[in-house]
Order: C-alpha cells, then structure tokens, then sequence
C-alpha cells in the first residue's frame, strides 16, 4: 500500500498538490504542509518540477480564497460566523482574526497562511472590509507563494532525509499508512476536544432577545454592552439602543462607574457569544454578580425584528 501510495504522489504529484492544497485552504482538516514538503523533495529527485509544484499549490491558493473573498464581499461577517461554526479551531477564531486585520489590513494575506485559523478567515474577512479585487489577488498570490515557496524549499533542502523516511514507509507497509490515518483521525479528535473545552468554560445562562425585549418594555431595562471589535462594527455599523460600546479587554474600565448590583446583558457577534461570555467572566470576577450573555447576539437580536440604531461614524 505504501509503495502504491509513493508511486501515485511521483505519477500524480502536481494534481495531489493541488487537491490537498485546495481543500485545505476552504477549511477541511487535511494539512497539506506534509505534502508540499514530500512533493519539495520528489522535485529535488527530479520525479517532479518544482515550479510546477509551487505553481500547483498557489493556484489552488487563489481558487479557493478567491471564492471566499467574495462570499465575504457579499455576505459580511455572517460567512465568518459560519466559517467558525463549522470549524474545529475554536471560536475565537473571527476575533482574532479581526483584530490582525485591524492591525495590519489587507497585508494580512501576507501571515495568514502561517497562523492557524487565519487561513480561511482571512480572505472573507478582508472581502467583507471592502478590499479592492486586485489588491486582494496582489497580495494573497504573494503570500501563498511565501507559504508554498517555504514548505517546498525545506522538502528541497532535506531530500535526502525525506527519502529515508519514504523508504521507511515503503518497507514498513499498511501498518505504516493505517498509523498515519490514526494519526490524523486523532489531530482531528484533539482539535475538536479544544472547541468543545472552550465551550464548556465559557457557559453560563444566557438572556433571550424576547426576555431582554420584554425587560425594557416593563421598565426594568438592565445596562445592554457592545463588546464588538472596532472591526466587527464595520462590518455590521448597527447596535442596540442604548447600548454601551466597550472593548473586550478594556471593558471593566468602561464599566468602572456602574455600581455592581446594575444588571448587565452582554453582546458580541461571535459564534456561540464568546466574546460576550469571556466579557461576563471579567466582570464577574470584578464584583458584578447580574451579569449575562445575549443568547445569538446583536444578529439574533435585529432577526427578531427589534430595533436598532446606527453607530456614529
């Protein structure tokens, strides 16, 4: 089995390149790192171009950032949401996303391919934020070829050490390929272990949109907080009235004078109101006891039907 394994990767390595790379990048766990690095050193042996290889993996790079890139353009922030929803990274994942994104632009594309999570965030993010197409395709051509480039260099460089480990392979038989899907099974069993761990530190009881509606409707309205990244409000420039604006790491500074018996609802837009739950933790710890998490958000919140403002430029 090993031995067909090589042989099909020496025989279709430009097309395996490409496929791996491609599903990859549209956010299916399968590393393609491995195989840009076995294809670097097949290209070193001579077995594969190594221009054709790098130009396999970017072109796949462009094809699916470019379709995320334009679900972004036309859908916002709801295809990151989805994106995190479905993802084993944990949730945070649009957070810091938006955050990078606030710190470096659109050159962002240029690192994303590095960080774990930012891959495919990255290209519906910057497509949400109104990054023009050409500049987009500028700069992620750029920095998928730095990533490719890196991986097939160092399968390049280390070929021969690479060729030991593939003779290995081939001697060692099944067992060794049946090893390799266990241990892929496995990387995919820790990373969904990390989401749900996250989950489970993070829950607490959450207020409905009808209860917190019902609530300032009768008069007892409690203090409603935005926790939203200066990012995430681009993206969706709307919040509920009234409602304080504070960021996530600054926000008992922004509640400093709110005595701590005030009731307290919390609001993001982050999958599974993580951002709102880390900032009820804060202010849990802070002394405020009446604190809790919109269930769904500012998003379950305007789908309700109820109203909302513009924010100030």
């Amino acid at each position: 089995m090993a031995h067909q394994l090589i042989a099909l990767l020496a025989q279709y390595g430009l097309l395996l390149v490409f496929l791996n790379v491609l599903v990859e990048q549209a956010g299916v766990p399968v590393p393609a790192l491995p195989t840009l690095v076995v294809a670097g050193a097949l290209a070193a042996n001579g077995q594969l171009s190594a221009a054709g290889v790098v130009a396999a993996a970017v072109l796949a790079c462009l094809l699916s950032d470019w379709a995320w890139y334009v679900a972004g353009r036309r859908y916002g922030g709801r295809v990151m949401r989805t994106i995190c929803r479905i993802s084993l990274s944990p949730d945070s994942c649009v957070k810091q996303s938006e955050l990078r994104y606030q710190r470096w632009g659109g050159q962002v594309l240029l690192v994303a391919k590095f960080v774990p999570g930012l891959s495919t965030v990255a290209p519906p993010l910057v497509g949400a934020m109104g990054l023009r197409l050409r500049s987009f395709l500028l700069l992620d051509a750029l920095g998928s070829l730095l990533w490719a480039g890196l991986m097939i260099a160092l399968g390049y460089a280390f070929a021969a050490q690479i060729d030991h480990v593939l003779a290995g392979l081939a001697r060692a038989g099944t067992l060794t390929l049946e090893l390799l899907l266990v241990l892929l099974a496995l990387y995919i069993a820790i990373k969904w272990w990390q989401r749900q761990r996250l989950l489970h530190s993070l829950r607490m009881a959450r207020i409905g949109v009808d209860e917190l509606y019902r609530m300032i409707e009768d008069g007892q309205a409690p203090l409603v907080v935005d926790v939203r990244s200066a990012a995430a409000r681009q993206l969706d420039a709307r919040s509920i009235p009234g409602a304080v604006l504070a960021d996530l790491a600054g926000v008992g500074e922004a509640l400093r004078e709110v005595p701590p018996e005030r009731e307290l609802v919390i609001y993001c837009s982050c999958p599974n109101e993580v951002s709102a739950a880390m900032a009820a933790s804060v202010l849990m710890r802070l002394g405020y006891r009446r604190v809790r998490p919109l269930l769904g958000g500012l998003e379950a919140w305007a789908d309700a039907g109820y109203a909302v403002q513009p924010l100030a430029p």
